[in-house]
């Protein structure tokens, strides 16, 4: 597995656990981490994900409800939710990451992670979020 979709994966298990078990999880962010088998550079871009997801959560939320018809982000599923942030969060603000590429890692999170659905919903979502935003690094 490439390291990125390794750090990926950590970071939508701690979301995961921000979501159902509130903010201050965060609080154990380095030794939920540290606990993990994994290279440096994978835990460190999984923390970078956490924090900046967490830390973009309001807007995700604002982006992910203005384009979701018919579906409160409260009522979706929790895997799906948190997928769907951590993917606006990556389009949004990690420029080393195409838009392309946090869409498709997302969708095989969903796919690997949720609903047999899932994929084609989280598809669905940010494919609507993708065409609202700038121009990103060539994408």
């Amino acid at each position: 597995m490439r390291r990125r979709t390794r750090a990926r994966e950590l970071a939508l298990q701690i979301l995961y656990q921000v979501d159902v078990r509130g903010p201050e999880i965060l609080e154990d962010l380095d030794s939920l981490l540290a606990a993990v088998e994994a290279p440096d550079e994978v835990r460190q871009f999984a923390r970078d994900l956490v924090t900046g997801t967490c830390g973009s959560r309001e807007e995700a939320d604002r982006l992910i409800s203005e384009v979701a018809e018919h579906w409160d982000i409260g009522r979706m599923a929790i895997v799906d939710r948190n997928v769907l942030r951590l993917a606006v969060h990556e389009m949004l603000h990690c420029r080393d990451v195409p838009v392309k590429v946090a869409i498709n890692e997302a969708i095989e999170l969903g796919k690997r992670y949720s609903t047999g659905n899932s994929g084609a919903f989280i598809n669905g979502i940010l494919d609507r979020i993708r065409t609202l935003l700038p121009e990103k690094g060539g994408d």
